[in-house]
């Protein structure tokens, strides 16, 4: 297990991180995306951080028991029979994102779901969805669960099976950092553009507002469109904006602004899914041996 010292170096590096990954995440989509302006940063030091940073926890992970009576019918049972539990996903740090020197997926939900699996006895095979159509994905069965800090709303209640929540999320605005004191409130941010990720958390809290918006691919993109100039601020989940932004990282130039939502992030599996109860008697009873040391690794605050 990692020792605390460990953790502490992961925190001071993980932004620079951040930015080694958006280096090659935009350099694989150059030929479907406008050219952006790389962020400088240090090829050793991101060769440190990729190393440390993404260095995944040795997590004293117990087996869930009592596996051996479900049903025929069991959504559990099925996944474990084909022996892999298949996780729908966005490129979204710190919950998943890609290691650029392994090039495998890494970030607080990657391991939490590799933890689960685990205890189920099962793989964990990750794959990117299109965010506005994750609900179709898992009901076509092409993934088995939703588990990308997705936060919990009527209409998720509504699509999936949606676990308890763990994690507490916020949407925030981010904008250049010499702007941010001049705007206290939603009603003074009426005439300024924004980006947001479509279909997210982000663009209803625009709407919301009735503000002027673009909806764009993914968060990252949003914050690329206001270190870019095309837009005045964007709307990002706390997570990422406290990763992605201030001294030490990429976007050193911006910082977080007000907050417009709180919110929790929660895991969803097809509806009448019986994993969903099984991951939830899962958080509690391993919630100190696996989520409390990854909280303090990617610094966020559990809901539990």
């Amino acid at each position: 297990m990692l020792s605390k010292g460990d953790i502490i170096v992961m925190k001071k590096f993980i932004a620079l991180l951040m930015a080694a990954l958006l280096v090659f995440a935009f350099a694989g989509c150059a030929d479907t995306k406008a050219p952006v302006e790389e962020a400088s940063s240090d090829a050793a030091a991101q060769e440190d951080v990729a190393e440390q940073a993404t260095q995944k926890l040795d997590l004293d992970v117990e087996p869930v028991t009592g596996l051996d009576n479900l049903g025929e019918d069991s959504d559990l049972a099925k996944i474990i029979s084909k022996g892999t539990l298949v996780v729908g996903i966005t490129d979204y740090a710190p919950m998943d994102y890609k290691d650029p020197g392994s090039d495998e997926w890494t970030g607080f939900d990657a391991e939490f779901a590799e933890a689960f699996g685990e205890a189920i006895g099962v793989k964990v095979e990750f794959i990117e969805v299109d965010w506005d159509n994750k609900f179709f994905e898992l009901e076509s069965n092409k993934i088995d669960c939703i588990w990308n800090g997705m936060t919990i709303t009527d209409e998720v209640k509504l699509n999936t099976s949606c676990s308890a929540a763990y994690v507490k999320n916020a949407q925030v605005v981010v904008m250049a950092a010499d702007k941010v004191a001049d705007y206290a409130d939603a009603a003074s941010m009426a005439d300024l553009s924004f980006a947001v990720e479509s279909g997210s958390a982000g663009e209803e809290a625009a709407k919301a507002n009735n503000f002027t918006y673009t909806a764009v691919l993914t968060q990252a993109d949003a914050l690329m469109e206001v270190q870019s100039g095309t837009a005045d601020a964007c709307i990002i989940d706390i997570t990422m904006a406290n990763a992605m932004t201030g001294a030490g990282t990429s976007y050193d130039k911006l910082a977080k602004g007000i907050e417009l939502t709180s919110e929790e992030y929660g895991v969803g599996f097809r509806k009448g899914s019986d994993a969903t109860a099984v991951l939830n008697a899962f958080m509690k009873a391993q919630k100190e041996n696996v989520l409390v040391p990854l909280a303090a690794k990617y610094e966020l605050t559990l809901a539990f």
